[in-house]
């Protein structure tokens, strides 16, 4: 029974296993802006699942999501800024830990989350260094199958503006990150919401994911996101920001665009592309980001 059952897991390992409890990630952006060259970023992440999740319904990119799967992550970020038109040249670091849960319930089940972040930053024209921490928790239900609605709390112990969350740059991307920090500005206490669904499309091998989200801080922000899923290893997707923050050139709204693949059930590669003009004094950012998950 030993052998069998060896002999089995090393068929799944070797044929794409339809379960996995951990996943990795990797992520590259380069950035262009009108005042800056030699600027970019690079992220990681692991997560652990407190148990198997299961990757035959749906599509493969909401496994997790749609497991209702509960887990920790650490995620790294490190992005690197000079300008071309003064002296400004700064590193920055950024640190993650989070923690997700779902806990099923005689009603629905209920979903929280806690996150720490801290981002260093490393000033290299004489100004001084930068620090900052943020605390994040948001607590939510499922009020029907594959569809989550959240609040949360985010409190940001420095006024510094290094004061980043890694998931978040994982997530959407880093001009999307400092946009957010943007509409956040000055505030301590910050005030989110969101809601999320994915569905098939009855008929079809398809599927539809919408999600929306708000943040009110010393400004206002909100998020449109979508994707459509062709199969559940192929997905084109859609977002838009708008934020009352303050910004140059009176443009406040942010856009992108992604296509994701699974080459196999373990291993996915996302391409996407950024556009803005609304971050600091550099008009007409966009940002190319490549990333790519394998899971195990």
């Amino acid at each position: 029974m030993k052998k069998l059952g060896l002999a089995t897991a090393l068929l799944l390992a070797m044929t794409g296993a339809q379960a996995y409890q951990f996943q990795v990630e990797g992520q590259s952006e380069q950035i262009e802006t009108e005042n800056a060259h030699n600027k970019f970023t690079g992220a990681v992440q692991g997560t652990y699942y407190l148990s198997n999740v299961d990757s035959k319904k749906g599509p493969l990119a909401e496994a997790a999501f749609m497991n209702q799967a509960s887990n920790v992550a650490l995620a790294y970020n490190y992005g690197k800024y000079s300008s071309s038109v003064s002296d400004v040249k700064f590193n920055s670091q950024t640190f993650g830990a989070k923690a997700e849960a779902y806990v099923p319930t005689s009603l629905v089940p209920v979903y929280a989350s806690a996150a720490y972040n801290h981002t260093y930053q490393d000033n290299k024209n004489g100004v001084n260094d930068n620090n900052g921490d943020r605390y994040a928790v948001e607590v939510g239900a499922m009020i029907a199958p594959n569809f989550l609605i959240a609040a949360g709390y985010t409190r940001v112990a420095d006024k510094a503006q290094a004061t980043y969350d890694a998931f978040d740059i994982l997530e959407d991307g880093v001009a999307k990150a400092g946009f957010d920090r943007a509409t956040i500005g000055d505030k301590k206490d910050v005030a989110t919401a969101r809601a999320k669904y994915v569905g098939a499309i009855d008929g079809t091998n398809m599927a539809l994911g919408f999600e929306a989200g708000l943040i009110y801080g010393e400004n206002t922000a909100y998020t449109l996101k979508s994707d459509l899923y062709f199969t559940p290893k192929l997905s084109v997707g859609a977002s838009y920001a708008e934020t009352s923050a303050d910004m140059p050139n009176d443009n406040q709204t942010i856009w992108s665009a992604n296509v994701n693949y699974f080459v196999t059930d373990d291993l996915s590669v996302t391409a996407k592309y950024t556009s803005t003009n609304a971050l600091g004094s550099n008009p007409d950012t966009q940002t190319v980001g490549l990333n790519a998950k394998y899971r195990f």
